[in-house]
């Protein structure tokens, strides 16, 4: 019979796990948001933060493997995978299913020599993108920064506030400038900074 208090060994950490630390960010500018998938996944809010610690002590160990190797070991094989070319890089694309959102997909892409360079929520292939014509149509978690960049160009990337996050400032017609947040590639916000 184990001793009152002895430690247990942690399940490994799996895509649940994964899904939880991607909710952990996005907590910061949709709380509610998160509360509503935290309930629809059936996890407390301690299950949530014990996630997010153990992601950070994997990224941050000495003994880590490199990135691309810790996303296979947590989320599995990758679904699809694909050779893609932006600009003059040519890089590896892989694609996980993220259960939360099931007309997304979480993408990991390398350089050559296996390096991320990129990792974020995008479109699942085949799933329907939403018609973005207006900031009214800037719903949060409705689209991603591509969709986003796409639907309002020109847009002009501005530095985000975390690894993990994007902003992208443009003028949607007929409006005023904006900026968009994004967290994992999922829009969080929109503002309107002349309006503050």
């Amino acid at each position: 019979m184990p001793r009152s208090g002895a430690s247990h060994p942690a399940a490994p950490f799996g895509p649940l796990d994964f899904q939880l630390v991607l909710l952990r960010r996005m907590a910061d500018q949709q709380p509610g948001l998160v509360e509503d998938a935290r309930h629809e996944l059936g996890v407390s809010l301690a299950q949530l933060r014990e996630a997010n610690r153990r992601w950070q002590a994997m990224v941050r160990s000495p003994r880590s493997r490199g990135a691309a190797q810790r996303y296979r070991s947590v989320l599995g094989e990758p679904a699809a995978t694909a050779r893609r070319r932006i600009g003059d890089l040519e890089c590896d694309a892989y694609q996980w299913p993220v259960p939360l959102w099931p007309a997304l997909r979480f993408e990991v892409l390398t350089a050559p020599g296996g390096a991320v360079w990129n990792e974020w929520l995008v479109r699942a292939p085949g799933a329907a993108a939403p018609e973005l014509r207006s900031t009214q149509d800037l719903l949060p978690w409705s689209c991603t920064v591509d969709e986003v960049a796409r639907a309002f160009d020109p847009v002009r990337p501005l530095e985000g506030t975390a690894p993990t996050r994007w902003r992208l400032a443009f003028t949607p017609p007929g409006e005023q400038r904006c900026v968009a947040d994004f967290t994992w590639g999922l829009l969080q916000e929109v503002r309107f900074p002349e309006r503050t």
